[in-house]
């Protein structure tokens, strides 16, 4: 991966994470490497898809992505 400065490299990877697309979801998925980042991230996505607060349109993509990285998990619907 080419260096970019961190802020970048995050907006990247919540804009792939967060765009509903699967094959980009699972693509910023897989470049988390460390199982805390994962529980982390996916903790957040649980919340902004259940906890009021987020705007319809991020709940829905925060669902999308708890569907490719987590499909076990029970993902609310609204």
């Amino acid at each position: 991966m080419v260096d970019q400065p961190e802020s970048d490299w995050l907006e990247t990877f919540w804009s792939d994470l967060l765009s509903e697309e699967p094959l980009r979801v699972a693509a910023a998925w897989s470049l988390l490497q460390e199982a805390e980042e994962q529980q982390a991230v996916r903790n957040h996505l649980r919340k902004m898809a259940t906890e009021d607060g987020w705007a319809e349109v991020q709940r829905r993509a925060a669902r999308a992505a708890l569907a490719v990285i987590a499909p076990d998990l029970d993902t609310p619907s609204d």
